[in-house]
């Protein structure tokens, strides 16, 4: 049974009203000061609530770009943009320096040759030997490849299926944005049950549901598992770019960003972050630019994208928990 956990209690200087960053950290204050101590599939232990809500309005360039430190947005951007190519080997991520998933590979690797090679070691052979990264690189068939192509199969007349042609949810979200905004079925979804255990790592941000309210373009993810010291910050830019770009495509205004948590927990070792975190205050309100309109969504490139007045506190470094 989990045992409810409760620590000295991390003084704040304001809860609620005020810089929306504040929602950001009152959630992790109470993840730390009440959340049930368990153990999880990693072995490093959590810190757990069931259920968390954050909103966000994106009007007038706003993101949840995180001030109290260092967010590396453009790390961020590249990995939705690889997303939207329907990629799963990591080496296009690596070859941009991107290092969000290495650590899964690595550990597959290593499981299965038994050769403890170091985790920098293997990334720069994923980068120079492309034979090397189709053997190791590939991460299953995660998130991308089931927004731009879920798998379908057609029944023949022998009795056996075969496989059809892929969907692309992204592409049918945003033809549907466009001549039906009225629709409750603007949803892009990860989880798909049949390919899980292929998956590195089963989807975590999982369920985009698009909502339009006049002319302005609303988003609500849920996302059954959340690390809220590590994942979050990404997790929420990323998918405030998601709609700014969906918002685009369609001629709509940006919205509001409404995350629901399922289980959203802290890791046991990053306690030093948080401690550290929560003893900063937000400043500052940093915007995103997109400084063109490509012909679809899957055209944006790095390039277009433009943060302007972001001038964050140090990063505060810890470990990705595998």
């Amino acid at each position: 049974m989990a045992t409810l956990h409760t620590p000295d209690t991390i003084p704040s200087k304001l809860h609620g009203p005020g810089h929306p960053e504040w929602q950001y950290l009152d959630l992790m204050r109470q993840i730390w000061e009440t959340g049930s101590e368990r153990a999880d599939r990693t072995g490093v232990g959590t810190r757990s609530i069931a259920g968390a809500m954050l909103r966000y309005d994106l009007g007038g360039g706003a993101m949840p770009l995180l001030t109290t430190k260092r967010v590396y947005w453009k790390t961020a951007t590249r990995e939705m943009l690889w997303f939207l190519t329907g990629e799963t080997n990591i080496r296009p991520l690596v070859l941009q320096g991107v290092k969000i998933w290495n650590e899964w590979p690595h550990a597959r690797y290593v499981k299965e040759t038994g050769e403890d090679i170091a985790l920098g070691d293997f990334v720069q052979r994923i980068a120079d030997d492309e034979d090397f990264a189709k053997r190791w690189g590939d991460l299953g068939p995660v998130y991308g490849k089931q927004w731009v192509d879920w798998p379908t199969y057609r029944y023949r007349k022998d009795g056996l299926y075969e496989r059809g042609e892929g969907i692309n949810q992204v592409a049918q979200v945003i033809e549907s944005l466009r001549n039906n905004p009225g629709s409750r079925r603007h949803i892009i979804e990860g989880w798909n049950v049949a390919e899980l255990d292929r998956m590195a790592l089963p989807p975590c941000h999982k369920t985009y549901q698009f909502h339009v309210a006049g002319n302005r373009l609303n988003c609500m993810l849920y996302q059954r598992s959340c690390d809220v010291a590590l994942g979050l910050p990404f997790n929420l830019w990323s998918a405030a770019l998601l709609t700014r770009m969906m918002a685009q495509q369609t001629d709509l205004e940006p919205g509001e960003l409404i995350w629901m948590g399922g289980d959203v927990h802290l890791y046991l070792n990053h306690e030093h972050l948080i401690t550290e975190q929560l003893a900063r205050e937000p400043s500052g309100n940093p915007t995103l630019e997109i400084t063109r309109k490509p012909e679809t969504i899957f055209d944006y490139k790095i390039e277009d994208f433009v943060v302007h007045d972001y001038a964050p506190q140090p990063p505060i470094k810890a470990p990705v928990a595998v």
